[in-house]
């Protein structure tokens, strides 16, 4: 009896509701504890973005494929980092500059951009000699990862040097909320996001299959969405509130934490294997990333145009993927 109302079609409309709100909820709670400690420390957004918000807004990435490696379906864990990626990058980001023209980071564009798209291509060429990735290699992907982390904190540091003094002069006139808020902003932040985004996705599933959908292709499709829908939330929110730098960090940032260290946690606990699928949607990420790195390029913003051209190159990846 229990079974029967958990699956049904109004249970996962109230779940799929629910989930939203607190998607939505959670993410303003955690952009609004980031962004303040960003201030106080007088650290650039942008480099929170690319750290605690990335690692945050990627808890239903790392749940899904550390779980799929736990089950042996490694593909699955792959497939569900690279679907991830091509939305944060595409979808995301596109959203983000039709909502308000973004301008661009210079050290996004020569440090953080670049290496998500060696990332990508380490990961391909890995892949696709071996159809496979070993422990060894995925541990390789770990070190990298603490690698960019490391010039991460190194680029904090020269900042707080230049930084200007207006986080000071704002907690002068009492703007800034306290830090002990802030950690609780943030914790319950990244609670909400990862409750709503599990919500979102278990109730979008049992709808998607209710109507006939596969479950193939709803694990290319709702799964990878759903799971980077704190990335979408939270950047979207982060943007309205004119963290713009945190937004596009949020989506470049996870997109290399999703590779280098989801992927890797996932390959040490179990070696992993490609499909070919696997390795064309690979392609299609590298692909998708020079493309937004170049139009990134361009006047170093991106424009409202650009954003609907990398919404309608990700629309047209999932009329692809629906009908391969």
């Amino acid at each position: 009896m229990l079974d029967s109302i958990v699956s049904s079609v109004p249970f996962a409309v109230a779940m799929l509701a629910l989930g939203l709100v607190f998607l939505v909820k959670g993410a303003d709670l955690f952009v609004e504890g980031s962004s303040t400690i960003a201030k106080k420390l007088k650290v650039p957004s942008i480099i929170i973005g690319l750290t605690i918000v990335a690692m945050g807004t990627s808890l239903p990435e790392t749940s899904v494929s550390v779980t799929a490696a736990l089950a042996g379906s490694n593909s699955m864990a792959i497939s569900n980092v690279v679907g991830s990626n091509i939305f944060n990058l595409m979808g995301v980001i596109g959203i983000c500059a039709i909502m308000t023209p973004v301008a661009v980071d210079k050290d996004l564009l020569k440090r953080d951009f670049p290496f998500s798209i060696i990332a990508a291509i380490l990961l391909l060429g890995l892949g696709y000699f071996g159809m496979g990735l070993s422990r060894v290699e995925c541990a390789v992907f770990m070190l990298l990862f603490a690698g960019f982390v490391y010039l991460l904190i190194r680029s904090a540091l020269s900042a707080r040097k230049n930084e200007s003094a207006e986080a000071s002069a704002e907690e002068e006139q009492g703007k800034l909320i306290p830090v002990w808020k802030c950690i609780i902003f943030i914790i319950i932040g990244i609670a909400g996001i990862a409750l709503g985004g599990d919500w979102v996705v278990d109730g979008a599933t049992v709808i998607a299959t209710k109507v006939g959908m596969s479950e193939t292709l709803v694990g290319l499709t709702i799964v990878s969405i759903g799971t980077s829908l704190p990335e979408l939330v939270t950047s979207i929110v982060a943007a309205r509130k004119k963290q713009v730098g945190m937004a596009l960090g949020n989506a470049i940032g996870s997109n290399i934490f999703n590779i280098l260290f989801v992927l890797g946690v996932a390959g040490v606990i179990s070696p992993m294997t490609m499909i070919m699928e696997n390795v064309i949607d690979t392609v299609i990420l590298i692909v998708f990333s020079i493309i937004a790195w170049i139009l990134a390029w361009t006047k170093q913003r991106l424009s409202r145009v650009e954003g609907a051209i990398m919404v309608g190159l990700y629309a047209a990846f999932m009329v692809y993927i629906c009908v391969r």
